[in-house]
């Protein structure tokens, strides 16, 4: 059923954009990955996917915080592949600090990538969803999206400002064939989780290991990471028709962690 489809991936050169961007691949799915700039890895990336699984793949840098920019990303990805069936925003960064040190630009940089990326290329790939009768929307929010954490104003803002969005979109395109949804995962070891685990650890006079376990982990009653295969998983799935009838919500993948 997604043989054949064409999908952006947003933040796709490592963890759980790369995992979605993979998982894609092996459906069939013709992709355009993404990240910050062109690089010797990127190419590696697109290379291997499109001769492993014998799709088109097309890597597009681009510097998904500035709003021409995204514009300019949407427009070549259409070229490159035709009209996007399926769009998963994922482009994100993190910064952890009090919030009466918080840089603004730091702030301002945040919103701009983990929020208002996704608003530009969703109004982008709207119209061309709704002249096919079809399309998938997947945002790739957080556990944060659901809860708070100390030090993280910026993210969990973010995350919580992408189910206010996903929920306003759902509900505008419920009748054109197009869902949107989100994805809330809660601690995967990515090289996001990974960099910020130092800074954790100066904020709050903790060890390396004792971040890991008594903070990152500490909420997720597995006391597991949630792997980069099971959010991709249930990427998939909600693009499938078997998820025709689920819009405008989340599903968490977090361990328990807001079961609490």
């Amino acid at each position: 059923m997604l043989k054949g489809k064409s999908a952006i991936v947003t933040g796709s050169t490592s963890g759980i954009g790369l995992g979605i961007a993979e998982a894609f691949a092996r459906e069939g799915i013709n992709l355009v990955i993404n990240g910050s700039r062109n690089t010797p890895e990127a190419e590696e990336i697109r290379s291997r996917l499109a001769s492993t699984y014998g799709v088109k793949v097309v890597f597009l840098p681009a510097d998904m915080g500035k709003v021409a920019a995204v514009e300019e990303f949407v427009s070549k990805s259409v070229e490159a592949i035709g009209p996007i069936d399926i769009l998963v925003n994922n482009a994100g960064m993190q910064h952890v600090c009090p919030i009466e040190d918080f840089p603004v630009e730091k702030w301002d940089q945040i919103i701009a990538l983990n929020l208002s990326a996704a608003f530009h290329t969703t109004r982008l790939v709207i119209p061309g969803m709704k002249q096919k009768g079809w399309g998938r929307i997947v945002n790739v929010a957080s556990a944060h999206a659901l809860v708070a954490s100390p030090f993280k104003s910026a993210y969990v803002s973010a995350k919580h400002g992408i189910l206010g969005l996903t929920k306003t979109v759902a509900l505008e395109v419920a009748e054109k064939g197009i869902t949107c949804n989100a994805v809330c995962p809660g601690y995967v070891l990515t090289p996001l989780v990974e960099k910020q685990i130092p800074d954790t650890a100066k904020a709050r006079g903790l060890t390396i290991e004792q971040v890991k376990r008594d903070v990152l982990l500490a909420a997720q009653p597995t006391k597991q990471f949630v792997t980069v295969e099971q959010v991709a998983g249930t990427t998939v799935f909600l693009c499938s028709d078997s998820a025709a009838s689920i819009t405008g919500t989340h599903i968490a993948i977090e361990g328990g962690w807001v079961a609490h």
